[in-house]
């Protein structure tokens, strides 16, 4: 009998010429099908392109990574949950007074935010509806060889979670190559073999958008309505925005969709004199044409970077006070202040009971479902368990298992591992409390081949599994109008890579091969 694919060498070896074939396949059909994005600056200078007209195929692997099938149906089957929590955790402003209180000292940005929230609530909120696109990263996690492999999240994405649109073309990008490029190599791989679930991300993706809009569109309107997808300038990851939107667009009764960098909120919207506080929209190219905005859909806005003076203040001001669905508001933004990952997982390690029955009071199987996600999160402020976690932090050999994390989102962030004592050493220990330390995960050994600015990396490589969900809810009856998972996203990086966001340079995109 034939060994099985996952006994062989996987990825098998390449020979120069099955390596030119793949790359030349691969390169043409990420162009061809939108896998891409804006080159680096350091590739390609402003000179080189003054109209900013190229674009370069996304970082990918050459092969879908094996991945646990238990873990990837444990994932998804739980994202509707996930879902919920969070949502709940948004209406429940008590809870979050509590966390942000603890660190708005100590973090300007937390401050901030709570202080537009703060500023809305005394004028009084006119939106109660709030969409949700999130994303909850996990990482599968083997002590030994012989254990079952189980996931353990990474960390529970509430705003701007991107590469749903670049995903699904992964998907697609390995699904095409199973049915000739790999059929031929010197150690064939079938389309039979690899087990590649369908991933429709864009489209579960926008149908959220479309949800939302079309329950704005229900109430009265002014004017005809619009989706605001809220962006950086300059954007690399242009193309990824632009699947939802194009998505949006091809059905039956398509929404009209524009993009607005965050600097350009003041100048290009208002809000009307009524009581329901209509944020109003001008399409430069129109100027005579006013669009009602239904939803404001943020890809910028979720870090210091997006604010770099008190207009940015006062813009994100102006979006959370009008009638607009925000995606995500400013209490769902903080719901995914990694704080409050710390407080749901803390019990993990000790004997106070979980503060999940706060959310689930009558769903013990959601509670332990969840639970069964979380890995050791510890505090790091004056608390019994704090004053545990920075002994823990600043032992040269116990810190080598943990990983640092500030209140930040975005990639590039954390500090790891023996890096940790000298980074704590070197700020203020009342700053010390806006940090988490988490046990690093131990993920089983993978191999393979990373398409990265045209070279070809290869070796070891750890994967990051994020499974998208949807949800629109009711902040004042608390209704749940809309729940549902969304497809996934599988981010790759080298073994010896602490980081592993894409748009940070880190990670590559990748797909599931079940096993």
């Amino acid at each position: 009998m034939a060994p099985s694919r996952t006994t062989e060498i996987y990825p098998p070896e390449l020979t120069a010429a099955e390596s030119d074939q793949l790359l030349s396949s691969i390169k043409d059909w990420t162009i061809a099908n939108g896998l891409a994005v804006r080159p680096l600056p350091s590739l390609v200078s402003a000179e080189a392109d003054p109209h900013g007209i190229l674009a370069t195929t996304a970082p990918v692997t050459l092969f879908p990574s094996p991945f646990p099938r238990i873990c990837f149906e444990q994932a998804k089957s739980i994202q509707r949950a996930y879902n919920q929590l969070y949502a709940s955790i948004a209406q429940d402003e008590e809870f979050l007074q509590g966390i942000v209180e603890e660190i708005l000292e100590v973090d300007d940005f937390i401050a901030e935010l709570w202080r537009v929230h703060l500023n809305v609530k005394e004028e009084g909120y006119v939106q109660n509806l709030s969409l949700g696109l999130f994303r909850s990263d996990y990482m599968v996690h083997q002590a030994t060889q012989d254990s079952t492999p189980a996931i353990k999240q990474v960390e529970f994405n509430t705003i701007a979670s991107s590469f749903g649109g670049l995903s699904s073309k992964t998907s697609k990008l390995h699904k095409h190559l199973s049915v000739v490029d790999y059929t031929v190599l010197e150690s064939p791989i079938s389309s039979a073999e690899l087990d590649l679930p369908r991933n429709e991300s864009i489209g579960s993706l926008a149908s959220g958008i479309r949800d939302a809009f079309t329950t704005y569109k229900q109430g009265e309107t002014i004017h005809d309505c619009c989706v605001i997808f809220l962006v950086q300038d300059p954007e690399r990851n242009i193309f990824d925005q632009r699947h939802l939107e194009y998505d949006l667009q091809q059905h039956e009764s398509p929404v009209p969709v524009f993009r607005l960098a965050f600097s350009e909120v003041l100048s290009k919207t208002t809000i009307a004199d009524t009581p329901r506080r209509q944020l109003l929209y001008q399409p430069p190219s129109s100027p005579t044409k006013l669009f009602e905005v239904a939803v404001v859909y943020f890809r910028a806005g979720y870090g210091p970077q997006d604010y770099p003076s008190p207009d940015a203040w006062k813009a994100r001001l102006q979006i959370e006070r009008s009638n607009a669905i925000k995606c995500p508001s400013i209490l769902t933004q903080l719901a995914g202040a990694k704080k409050v990952q710390q407080v749901l997982a803390t019990p993990i390690s000790h004997s106070a009971p979980s503060i999940l029955t706060r959310f689930f009071k009558d769903s013990p199987a959601e509670i332990e479902n969840l639970s069964k996600t979380f890995t050791n999160i510890y505090p790091l402020d004056d608390s019994p368990a704090g004053q545990e976690a920075r002994k823990i932090a600043l032992d040269p050999e116990r810190c080598k298992s943990y990983v640092l994390k500030p209140q930040r989102e975005g990639g590039g962030n954390n500090t790891y591992r023996s890096a940790i004592p000298p980074f704590l050493r070197s700020l203020p220990e009342s700053h010390w409390k806006s940090f988490i330390l988490m046990e690093l995960i131990t993920p089983p050994p993978v191999r393979n081949l990373i398409l990265r600015n045209g070279v070809i990396e290869k070796g070891g490589v750890i994967c990051e599994l994020g499974i998208y969900g949807t949800c629109l809810w009711d902040q004042k009856s608390k209704e749940v109008l809309y729940n549902e998972e969304a497809g996934y996203l599988l981010r790759t990086k080298g073994d010896t890579s602490e980081e592993g966001g894409v748009a940070a340079g880190f990670g590559s995109m990748d797909s599931c091969r079940l096993v």
